[in-house]
This record gives structure tokens, sequence and C-alpha cells, in this order.
């Protein structure tokens, strides 16, 4: 007479418990991984706003896009990134608007000095002025909106030094460089998030119109 061993059946109950056990983990755990990663997406996305997308057609992949976002963040997080006394401040204003005045008579100059003092004012907030695509890499950090405006205006300026921007493009070129300069300035409650603020850019061209 054959007798099975009494604790087989029990053994079978626990090792079916155990596997439950653990498929619940892993299911857990993907939730937990899930719902991170989306908060993370989101997080990131509310940061950067349309360098978010930007940076995904770019990169061709959510996760390296992600990846490079997150760097970004961390690089400007070591930088020495200070605001602007008021005395400093005042500098930098009355300077653009000089800029700005002259552009009636020289456009071209004032597009090329423009250019110039974005750079002089992201050194004084502490930003590394270097290459161009890590300086628009680093802005992006804390100032998002404006990006496309520096992006925007590099590329005419680069026209320009080929000598091939018109009057027009010299506008445009005025009023990027004017949304990135006072969001960098914080000097504002609220800063322009658009490159074709009409407001801005009647005060940049409009007496060259009138002068037509």
């Amino acid at each position: 007479m054959h007798i099975s061993p009494p604790d087989t059946e029990e053994g079978s109950i626990v090792e079916s418990s155990v596997i439950w056990v653990l498929v619940a983990l892993v299911l857990i755990g993907a939730v937990v991984w899930i719902t991170m990663n989306r908060m993370r997406s989101q997080k990131l996305r509310q940061r950067f706003g349309p360098e978010y997308d930007r940076t995904i057609r770019e990169e061709g992949n959510i996760r390296r896009a992600e990846a490079a976002l997150a760097a970004r963040a961390r690089r400007v997080a070591k930088l020495d990134i200070r605001p602007l006394s008021p005395a400093d401040a005042d500098r930098f204003d009355s300077a653009w608007r000089g800029v700005q005045a002259r552009f009636v008579d020289d456009p071209r100059g004032s597009v090329t000095e423009a250019d110039r003092l974005v750079g002089e004012l992201m050194a004084a907030r502490g930003y590394p002025v270097g290459e161009f695509e890590q300086r628009v890499a680093d802005i992006s950090v804390d100032h998002p909106d404006v990006v496309v405006n520096y992006r925007a205006a590099r590329e005419i300026a680069l026209l320009h030094s080929a000598g091939k921007a018109n009057t027009e493009d010299l506008r445009q070129a005025m009023v990027h460089y004017r949304a990135l300069f006072r969001d960098l300035l914080e000097t504002r409650t609220t800063h322009p998030t658009v490159p074709h603020d009409h407001a801005h850019h009647d005060e940049v061209v409009g007496d060259t119109r009138r002068q037509r």
C-alpha cells in the first residue's frame, strides 16, 4: 500500500502562494515604475515647455530626450547662477535701450550689438558663454519660454553675417533678442513667451516705419 508523504499537498499550496506573491510584487513594481516615469515626464514637460517636445524630435526617443533634459538641469544646478544687483540691472537695461534706439539709423549694427549684449548679460548672471548650443541648453532650464527667441535671433544674426538678412529680418531679430534679454534681466513679474509680440515689435521698429 502506497502512502503519500503528508506534506506534499501542503508544500504545493505554499509553493503556489509564493508564486502568486511574487507575481503581485512584480505587478506592483511595474505600476510604481510606470507611475514614476509618468510623473517624471510631466515634471520635465512642465519645466521645459516647448523645449521638451523639441528635444524629443531632436533625439528621436522620449527616454533619450528626457535623459538629456535631466542632464541639463543637473549641469545648471552646479552653476553659480545669480540675480543681477540693482545697479547692474539698471546698467544693462540702459545699454539695451541704447541699442534699441540706434536701430533706426543702424539696424545691422544694432543686431550685432544686441547679440553681444545678450552674451554679456548671460555671463553676468553666471552662465558660461561658450558654444551656442550649450548656451541654449543652459538657459532652457530656467528660461524655457524664450529659448525659441534665442534660436530665431541667432539664425537671423548668421544670415546678417553672411549679408543675407534684410531690414525686416533684422527687425524680427531685435524682437527676439528683446524677449530673451528681458527674461534674463528678470526685472518684470511677467515675461514675453512668444516671438511675435506685436507691442514689443512696434516699440522696436515703429520709428523706422514712420520714416518710410
